[in-house]
């Protein structure tokens, strides 16, 4: 007999709610939940292939141990005394930082990867830090921690009010959104041109997204900080610029209306293959409209200036008076965000506070550039010892980060690797030790870093579908585990790792005065904590002392886990709100429209003014049936427009004799591929596309269905060395590349 249970979907960032229909203890179909409070039945194909990617035969069940150079199932004793008995060494005789962590894109839809890694890291004491953020956001993060001072705050469009939108290498109509939560992303697109609103889109490609945009500007490849300095500059010049509520919270206005004096149209419009009219245009729809926000994604910020193509996303939404306010950007306001502090200055955001050893890259909120991992681990220098052993937690850096190849064989030459995901792929094959998470439907859900970023305040949580199968381990116990054997307390219980966050966290709250539990004995609070977990009691504790919490009883009916659960489809929390100042962080308690080290990077933006490629460009491409690298083993969701072709605009193809369907050996800096070519005017002239995720053609995975149709790495094209100086975020998207026919 089936039945049915409720499961938010992890498998993007729209974290849309399902409802799963089970056959015993394993998941048989998904629908869209209609009654969740946040995306009200909408369902994308990869919510709908749930049951496939939960119950796909690849998945590992067991550990995996390395015995003699093979890996071989063992018991999960057996894998963490192989764990204990390879880090330890490893920091004994080199120290913390010889030990690496690669925290992947899945980390982050997963209770226990939002939960573990910082305890894991704080426990090693490393500074080896390199996550799936430096090919991805990190230029946001930081753009935003100079602006506001806290890199976490990042403003969102209010996509359900807003007026006048615009995109820039932004495609969500695939990607579902991103740094921007919004279940039905194409639907809330679709509702503001119905009210008479207006959708720009800046891509150099003509998207789905863009197909339904009033204007399409299909820009040039890596040009996006010119395009807006373009504009802010028209701004200043037209009178435009109009703060409104922002004014008392803003400093360095004049500075920043000086920086702008030689990033006029007319300087810009060539570089960009905008015209100046155009340029000035936007600049004035913007200003006109009621209200309006500019978003930009992954493509304004894997390019050359990509920190500094997120700074002017903001400056634009200050300068329009349309940050912080109803129809414009907002500020979030998760349930388990910390307990509000009173607004003032605060610890401001510092960079390169250390480097990495071998080109001295500066980290950037504590993480160092995932282009450096195989220099880091196979390059000798005289800056301390090299990465000898990795963490690798739900990450596979051998097809995400640039040169692939130079990777996979700096793994192989590790004293030790432990891999923490369900398959065996391209870079856990390396391991020593696989240690496998359940399947989602045997996990729990809440999305503590989607909420952080939702277009709508709301707060879910769901437990396991379906229980435990008989010898798997939660996730969250991997984890705690894991710490345990690599900070030296191997055999210690594991709810030893919870109880210690509890107590270090009330500990801090009891000593806050804006805190709720101010001056109590902590350990009448953690008295009152509920859950069948440790992790549903560290997020009680969160969301009691969270900004809607109950602060353990100092806010009768405020949020607890117990009331959580009482509301299966969740608790709306109302439309985002304007925050500020609280929100701000910065030493002067204000924006700073001009940070130093953002002023000291305008000088390689304008010596960009001058710059032309010579030849073709390379950018990538998503698609709505992926996600990354881990979905291509689903059958469901691979095949007919998701497969890995080559997308050359039709001029380029005659010039060049490409022919449609033809194999292209595509070279670059880090290496050459050959791949289909796929004729298309979807591209501009002058640009090349290939998908990111695929190269699934090396030895030793057991990804069956992938490896029927691998495709090509296209980050083997990269050999690491082009980053944005001031996040470290690898260069993906124009970069040039020089095509022939494969012979």
């Amino acid at each position: 007999m089936s039945r049915t249970a409720l499961r938010i979907c992890p498998l993007c960032e729209a974290t849309c709610g399902l409802t799963l229909t089970i056959e015993g203890t394993r998941v048989t179909g998904a629908r869209g939940d209609h009654e969740d409070v946040f995306s009200k039945g909408f369902i994308c194909p990869k919510g709908a292939s749930f049951a496939a990617v939960d119950s796909d035969p690849d998945r590992l069940r067991t550990p995996l141990v390395r015995r003699d150079g093979e890996l071989h199932e063992a018991t999960w004793e057996e894998a963490f005394d192989a764990v204990a008995a390879g880090l330890r060494p490893v920091v004994e005789s080199h120290g913390p930082h010889s030990v690496g962590v690669v925290l992947g894109n899945p980390n982050v839809h997963t209770v226990a990867g939002a939960l573990y890694p910082q305890v894991l890291l704080a426990g090693l004491g490393t500074r080896s830090l390199f996550t799936a953020s430096t090919v991805d956001q990190m230029p946001k993060h930081v753009s935003s921690g100079l602006l506001f001072g806290d890199a976490n705050a990042i403003p969102v469009p209010d996509l359900d009010h807003t007026d006048h939108l615009l995109l820039i290498g932004a495609n969500p109509l695939e990607s579902n959104g991103s740094l921007c939560t919004a279940p039905d992303f194409p639907g809330k697109l679709k509702a503001l041109k119905a009210r008479g609103g207006h959708l720009t889109v800046v891509d150099p490609r003509r998207t789905r997204t863009a197909k339904l945009a009033d204007r399409h500007l299909a820009i040039r490849p890596g040009t996006d900080a010119l395009l807006l300095a373009a504009m802010a500059h028209t701004l200043f010049t037209e009178d435009l610029v109009d703060l409104a509520h922002l004014a008392p919270h803003v400093r360095g206005l004049d500075e920043l209306r000086a920086a702008m004096g030689d990033f006029t149209p007319e300087a810009v419009a060539e570089a960009c293959d905008i015209d100046a009219p155009v340029i000035r245009a936007l600049a004035r729809e913007l200003a006109a409209a009621p209200t309006a926000a500019v978003y930009a994604r992954i493509g304004s910020c894997t390019v050359p200036h990509g920190t500094l193509a997120s700074w002017l996303v903001d400056v634009l939404n200050v300068l329009t008076g349309n940050l912080d306010r109803p129809g414009g950007a907002l500020f979030p306001q998760a349930a388990t965000d910390r307990t509000p502090r009173p607004a003032g200055p605060g610890r401001g955001f510092t960079l390169g506070r250390w480097h990495s050893r071998v080109r001295q890259l500066p980290e950037a909120k504590g993480e160092l550039p995932l282009s450096a991992l195989a220099e880091e681990i196979d390059t000798a220098t005289d800056g301390g010892a090299p990465v000898r052993a990795l963490i690798a937690v739900a990450a596979n850096p051998v097809l995400s980060a640039p040169d692939g190849d130079r990777l996979d064989k700096a793994l192989d030459s590790l004293d030790f690797m432990v891999s923490v995901d369900p398959y065996l792929n391209e870079t856990s094959r390396h391991a020593h030790v696989v240690l496998p998470p359940p399947p989602p439907s045997q996990s729990p859900h809440h999305d503590f870093a989607f909420n952080t970023l939702a277009v709508r305040n709301q707060v879910r949580y769901t437990r396991p579908a379906v229980p435990l199968e008989p010898g798997r381990m939660a996730e969250s116990e991997i984890l705690a585990r894991l710490i345990l054997a690599a900070t030296g307390m191997h055999g210690a219980d594991p709810a030893t790792v919870d109880t210690m966050v509890i107590d270090q966290t009330l500990g801090k709250a009891v000593r806050e005065r804006h805190s709720p539990v101010y001056g109590r004995d902590p350990r009448g609070p953690a008295a009152q904590l509920t859950g069948e977990s440790g992790p549903e009691r560290r997020l009680d504790l969160m969301l009691r002392l969270g900004p809607y919490g109950d602060g353990f009883g100092a806010r009768p009916g405020g949020l607890t886990l117990a009331r959580l659960l009482a509301h299966p489809h969740g608790i709306d929390l109302g439309p985002l709100r304007p925050r500020l100042p609280q929100p701000l962080k910065t030493v002067s308690g204000r924006i700073e429209l001009l940070p130093e080290p953002l002023a000291g990077d305008l000088p390689r933006l304008r010596a960009a003014l001058r710059e032309r490629p010579a030849g073709l460009v390379l950018v990538g491409r998503r698609h709505l049936r992926s996600n990354n690298s881990w979905m291509h083993n689903v059958p469901a969701l691979t095949g007919g427009s998701n497969r890995c072709t080559l997308h050359i605009h039709p001029e380029d193809a005659v010039r060049l004799g490409v022919r449609d369907g033809a194999d292209v050996r595509v070279k670059g800096a880090g290496g050459e591929v050959v791949a289909p070519a796929e004729v298309t005017d979807a591209v501009r002239p002058g640009v090349v596309s290939l998908p990111h995720g695929w190269g699934h053609d090396r030895p030793g995975t057991r990804l069956g269905h992938a490896g029927t149709a691998p495709g090509v790495n296209v980050n083997q094209l990269l050999d690491g060395t082009l980053l944005d100086p001031l996040s470290g975020n690898a260069v993906l998207n124009g970069v040039p590349v020089q095509l022939a026919a494969s012979l």
